[in-house]
């Protein structure tokens, strides 16, 4: 028989996971100036020393989600010309992310990397440099741009308890090495479950394409984004559109605090079930990061932008999409918002047939 006390106590945790569904639900729908907006479902808070390594595109572990739950991360900024314009969009839709920043970038852009924070997004570290052969390097290198990226985002935020102990390793190149040093400092480790190939020189219809014949081919998941390339500020509106015409929800994470204790979970939900005819999707996402030169799906699974939409956008066609969502003719585009590739400083560009050593991911 429970005693009073363990009955009053799950009362009281009973009554708060009902607020804060509560609070989560509301928080989809109550968007100021824009009723319709797709909004963050909920905020789920976890602790990195309990789950190390996520992301099934490198891992057997990812987000504890629900079926059509996605998380938006964002690396390599912040750039100014392209983060601001993605803050502005994440806010007109009261959207919340999670950004994995450069350490010089962010100390050569602070006001752009508190801006990220001050609107309430998560930040997490992606090295000082981003290096290519992450991985390969000398343990003291690796460690050096490791502390280095989080010295210089805290120094940018101007509190180091600001910075998430999340952490994407550049070019998604795993090593023994780096994971068991980030294990070492209690930072998670954060790969993804699908990208949407925004690096490579493609179109942002066809970012807009990858990212949602992906997302539909896994259910749910954690999407790989770039906040320094154009084509995906073009992109991110009509992204965020499909995937509330389609039913999907937007998760934010946070690490447990004091304030926000970790989201109760039980094991098996950290693992990613998808049935076997939902498989080959993920391998593709692996191999698209790794050679950035994946086939693009058949045409049936391309065409995912003409059902569910309050405009019809023909991903086949040259149209494209605007920063705020609205569908413009091939002939108002200027290449650079097609084509334009944004590459920090020190890197090598991404050629048509592949990836180039030095290149951005």
């Amino acid at each position: 028989m429970k005693s009073n006390f363990a009955i009053a106590a799950h009362c009281v945790v009973s009554i708060a996971c009902l607020l804060t569904g509560a609070i989560a639900a509301s928080a989809a729908v109550d968007c100021p100036g824009n009723p319709g907006a797709v909004g963050t479902s909920r905020t789920i808070s976890v602790d990195p020393t309990e789950h190390r390594r996520i992301g099934t595109m490198q891992y057997p572990e990812t987000l504890p989600l629900r079926d059509h739950e996605v998380v938006l991360t964002f690396d390599d900024g912040p750039l100014p010309a392209h983060t601001n314009g993605i803050l502005d969009i994440l806010a007109g839709q009261c959207v919340k992310a999670t950004f994995f920043m450069v350490g010089r970038m962010a100390k050569e852009f602070p006001e752009t990397a508190r801006r990220v924070y001050d609107e309430g997004h998560s930040i997490g570290t992606h090295s000082e440099n981003h290096p290519f052969r992450f991985g390969e390097m000398a343990p003291e290198h690796i460690k050096s741009e490791i502390d280095d990226g989080i010295a210089h985002v805290s120094e940018a935020l101007g509190d180091p308890a600001k910075v998430a102990p999340f952490f994407r390793i550049p070019g998604l190149r795993r090593a023994e090495g780096v994971e068991a040093y980030l294990a070492e400092l209690g930072i998670m480790v954060w790969s993804a479950d699908f990208p949407a190939d925004d690096w490579r020189h493609i179109s942002s219809t066809q970012v807009i394409r990858l990212a949602l014949s992906r997302l539909e081919a896994k259910g749910k998941g954690i999407l790989l984004l770039h906040d320094i390339q154009e084509r995906t500020l073009v992109a991110l509106p009509v992204i965020l559109r499909e995937l509330k015409a389609r039913g999907y929800r937007i998760v934010h994470v946070v690490p447990a605090s004091q304030a926000m204790p970790k989201t109760p979970t039980e094991q098996q939900q950290w693992f990613f079930n998808v049935s076997p005819d939902r498989t080959p999707m993920s391998k593709l996402s692996v191999q698209s990061v790794w050679l950035a030169q994946a086939p693009l799906r058949s045409r049936p699974s391309e065409v995912v932008l003409k059902t569910k939409s309050s405009a019809v956008f023909d991903i086949d066609s040259a149209n494209d999409i605007d920063p705020k969502g609205v569908p413009k003719r091939s002939s108002d585009l200027s290449a650079s918002k097609t084509m334009g590739h944004t590459q920090l400083p020190g890197s090598w560009p991404i050629t048509a047939s592949g990836m180039t050593p030095g290149s951005v991911e």
